[in-house]
């Protein structure tokens, strides 16, 4: 008892310090992650569902857009990927313009602002003998007839996929997409910031260094990106903690040095292993997000990341609605997006859904008793008619 009251005193101390708008250390974090004591998780949540409400208020924000991924032909091989094929593989697939442009119209009908893009990394995408103009295409065929739309596009294993097959710098590239139309950068192929375990899980994937190079480029060239971490496989809570730690230092860079864009929004997602390739499914032992774990994860990444990062995003694809729901009693602020398509958690075997309605979205704010609020990518407020 003495033991477990002495734990709890040393919790208090360290959410006492957040409470004061101080940045926690690693290890402040990491002892606020090990906690397995009911009463000490209750108040890591409070702490952080009461900075959630100082750092952002109480509007719960949401995104009408939808995801187009324009192929799942890819080269790389990643433990966890249910998506990618091989060319010939059955279930392959690459979109042309027609379809492109027909998805954005959809998405337009149903008042999109956004659309999302991203896919698989296909040797064979190259148009004049370049991948850099075949993905300046795909960003003009939907720029040209739909500038309005602010474009979310391409990861920085994308990026870099596009330098190495070119044999260009990271920086040209972005700025090609820049100028022809890319608005923002997806933070994904995140996954964990941590070599050891990227070794294991994405050995074919860029490094840290590398993902940490591409993300503060963007910022420095303007232009903005999420950051994300998929957590609940092999990891470590010491490693997840490293990760926070990186994207804090990364946020830092873009303010302290007056980068003209930041990250935006950090998003956990949850591994689903229902459809993953068997060793990481086996070495796992779970073939569905553990809710508890990343409740106490979200809550964590508030109190650790809030100073610098804002506006945290739960994933109710590999959550289910209901979880995301819960997710914003554990300090987020914002209920993703309607997506209208998804295929890569849903290939996954996540139950989720792929699609969700404003009207649902809403829905599930108001059961928290909590206002609601339509934002564009970059967390402007859209004031409806």
């Amino acid at each position: 008892m003495i033991c477990q009251t002495n734990n709890l005193k040393i919790v208090e101390a360290i959410l006492d310090k957040a409470d004061r708008g101080e940045d926690l250390s690693e290890t402040e974090a990491l002892t606020l992650l090990q906690q397995k004591n009911p009463q000490a998780i209750a108040r890591i949540k409070q702490t952080a569902d009461s900075l959630r409400q100082k750092q952002v208020g109480d509007t719960v924000t949401y995104v009408i857009n939808r995801n187009i991924n324009f192929t799942n032909i890819c080269e790389q091989h990643c433990s966890f990927c249910a998506f990618r094929r091989d060319v010939d593989q059955e279930g392959a697939f690459w979109l042309n313009s027609e379809q492109i442009l027909l998805k954005t119209a959809e998405a337009v009908q149903k008042n999109a602002t956004e659309i999302c893009m991203q896919g698989g990394l296909n040797p064979q995408a190259k148009l004049n003998g370049t991948s850099l103009d075949y993905y300046l295409h795909l960003v003009a065929t939907i720029k040209q007839q739909f500038p309005q739309l602010h474009l979310h596009a391409f990861s920085p294993q994308e990026i870099e996929f596009i330098a190495r097959e070119d044999g260009i710098s990271y920086e040209e590239v972005i700025l090609a997409l820049q100028k022809t139309g890319v608005d923002s950068m997806p933070g994904t192929a995140a996954e964990i910031l941590d070599d050891a375990v990227r070794k294991i899980i994405c050995p074919e994937k860029i490094n840290t260094a590398t993902w940490l190079e591409i993300i503060s480029t963007a910022h420095r060239l303007g232009m903005p990106t999420t950051s994300t971490m998929l957590s609940g496989h092999i990891e470590t809570p010491a490693q997840q903690i490293a990760h926070l730690a990186k994207l804090r230092s990364l946020q830092k860079t873009a303010i302290q040095n007056n980068y003209p864009a930041k990250i935006t929004e950090f998003i956990i997602l949850p591994f689903v292993g229902q459809e993953a390739p068997k060793p990481l499914r086996h070495r796992v032992g779970r073939d569905q997000p553990s809710l508890s774990d990343t409740l106490h994860l979200t809550a964590v990444a508030r109190i650790f990341l809030g100073n610098w990062i804002s506006n945290h995003q739960p994933s109710w694809v590999k959550l289910n609605l209901s979880g995301a729901t819960e997710a914003l009693t554990w300090g987020c602020n914002d209920i993703g997006g309607t997506l209208m398509e998804e295929h890569i958690t849903t290939m996954a075997g996540a139950q989720g859904g792929t699609s969700m309605s404003v009207e649902t979205l809403q829905q599930a704010v108001n059961s928290l008793n909590r206002p609601y609020q339509q934002r564009t990518t970059l967390y402007e407020y859209i004031q409806l008619n």
